[in-house]
């Protein structure tokens, strides 16, 4: 969903810098620019922007207020798009990276629009074609197993991150983070890290790791093909399974009558099972999955640190006042932990 902006300067862009830096650096962007800004993400602040011939682009800059460190980097998300427009998985093209404080108050890039659908809600999967739902949830795997398959030097990102003991310092990084920003005391978060401390396993090879790889993180077209993955500020090298663990959290089935993220589009009819979301990745990337149970968990974990500091910078009042109930998310952090903790009691 796209809402319009009709002030001068919409929240996060100084029209006064902006525009001209846009004309000056944009290849065929011409003035005067129009500003929407896009709704759904609750992290970094993504624009439409329409110029005077006809183009649309997207900007994209960090949440305003104080940042956690190497957090919303968007130089490094801009590499990444950028390495991977010559692979099979499909990204939006980068055009252009500003890092000049004069221009806007943070690093921000811009990438060609694309088109196709975004199936974020239920009414979202039901308002798409029964039998062509199949074939969406077959695309989201293959386009994951595509990018688990590159060579991160062959693509140029091998020097992206450390190659070996992700997890751990995944595990390491999210609890530091939601230490530092969290508001009040969660107890469950701490004893889940714990508990996944104690038993990673053995990181299977070195891929380039999306990091919150799910569906409505991509575009897709008419016929259930995914066109182009979204968001990749988290983006790093590391353990391959830890993306599908994010994605059977993201793909819950209409039997899970309590989805700690809500209910979602692969809860509607039509969409694969995880059980065969799950095989088809194993068949596809040779990987051995036993301990999935694991990452899911751990999936879930990282997301109630992720979701607790979007609850802290909604909290604070630096991702703007949109009428969101940002309530939300507090529940969603207790309800994510324990879910976690349930898949650990289970090994």
């Amino acid at each position: 969903m796209v809402e319009p902006v009709t002030a001068d300067n919409p929240i996060g862009v100084d029209r006064t810098t902006v525009d001209p830096w846009l004309a000056r650096n944009v290849p065929g962007a011409v003035a005067p620019f129009t500003f929407c800004l896009i709704a759904g993400g609750r992290s970094n602040l993504t624009y439409r922007v329409d110029d005077g011939a006809g183009n649309v682009f997207v900007l994209r800059r960090p949440p305003m207020g104080h940042l956690l460190p190497s957090a919303h980097d968007m130089a490094r998300e801009h590499r990444i798009i950028a390495a991977l427009q010559s692979t099979a998985v499909p990204v939006a093209e980068a055009l252009a990276f500003c890092d000049d404080p004069a221009i806007l108050d943070r690093p921000f890039y811009v990438m060609r629009f694309t088109n196709g659908l975004i199936l974020r809600t239920m009414d979202d999967a039901n308002g798409f074609p029964l039998e062509r739902r199949a074939a969406v949830s077959d695309s989201l795997v293959g386009v994951l197993g595509d990018l688990h398959a590159l060579n991160v030097n062959d693509v140029g990102l091998g020097q992206l991150g450390k190659h070996d003991g992700y997890i751990g310092r995944q595990l390491n990084r999210w609890h530091a983070q939601f230490t530092a920003s969290k508001l009040r005391e969660v107890p469950e978060v701490d004893g889940v890290f714990s508990k996944l401390n104690a038993r990673i396993p053995t990181q299977q090879g070195v891929s380039i790791v999306h990091g919150d790889y799910r569906l409505d993180n991509t575009m897709i077209n008419s016929d259930g093909q995914v066109v182009a993955v979204l968001d990749w500020e988290i983006c790093t090298l590391g353990d391959p399974l830890a993306d599908l663990g994010v994605l059977l959290v993201y793909s819950p089935e209409p039997n899970d009558l309590n989805p700690p993220l809500g209910f979602a589009p692969t809860m509607a009819p039509g969409f694969r099972s995880q059980r065969e979301m799950l095989t088809t990745y194993e068949q596809r990337s040779g990987l051995d999955v036993s301990a999935i149970d694991f990452y899911i968990a751990f999936a879930y974990w990282k997301l109630a640190c992720i979701l607790d500091g979007v609850y802290t910078r909604y909290k604070s009042g630096t991702m703007g006042n949109d009428g969101f109930d940002f309530e939300i998310y507090n529940q969603q952090v207790q309800s994510l932990a324990a879910r976690a903790a349930e898949l650990l009691a289970k090994g």
